[in-house]
């Protein structure tokens, strides 16, 4: 269980593909506070700590989790938000995200609002995700208030602190992005549709 507030920017510094697994090794401010078993949000995709060595670790992602998210876009050298799982009793600054992935997708617009930024994605509506305006959303692991809804899209207001300690600095019309919904809608979402 994660809170959607990141903790750290990350490199990833190797990438190795085995069967049809890929092994992450990350570098990062972290890593000597985490342990081998651990769970950690990996641009908001929950991946266990199998392998530390110095100041990296090493994360494994299967196939299901390549299918569903934008890890197989990484490439060495790239940044990602990380966030260590929460602490009973700790204060919950964001939301409740369980750092699994509904599905990717994709930046269409960003706008400098003199002192803040509005970011708009799309999604596929297949898969019967659905946005609120003010209810939560969590975008690479970062959560966020949706500021407009719309079938098929929404936008988020970002404040320069998230802007310059998340990987939205980096982002592009065009960037790939894994969505978290809101674990509340989608149980609602599910009882409408009747299964």
């Amino acid at each position: 269980m994660f809170t959607g507030i990141i903790e750290d920017l990350a490199k990833v510094v190797a990438i190795e593909r085995e069967e049809e697994n890929v092994h992450f090794t990350i570098e990062s401010n972290i890593t000597d506070q985490l342990k081998i078993d651990q769970s950690v949000a990996h641009n908001g995709v929950c991946l266990t700590v199998v392998n530390i060595h110095n100041n990296r670790y090493t994360v494994t992602a299967i196939k299901e989790t390549l299918d569903k998210t934008n890890l197989n876009d990484l490439k060495i050298g790239d940044i990602i938000n990380l966030e260590r799982a929460m602490q009973l009793g700790a204060r919950l600054d964001g939301h409740i995200v369980q750092g699994h992935v509904d599905q990717v997708g994709e930046c269409t617009n960003i706008k400098n609002e003199d002192g803040s930024w509005r970011f708009t994605f799309k999604y596929n509506t297949g898969l019967d995700n659905v946005t609120i305006e003010k209810g939560s959303i969590t975008v690479n692991g970062t959560s966020l208030t949706v500021v407009d809804s719309s079938k098929g899209s929404f936008s988020v207001a970002i404040i320069p602190y998230t802007y310059e300690h998340t990987g939205f600095k980096n982002f592009k019309t065009g960037t790939r992005v894994n969505l978290e919904f809101d674990v509340i809608g989608k149980y609602v979402k599910r009882l409408t549709l009747g299964y």
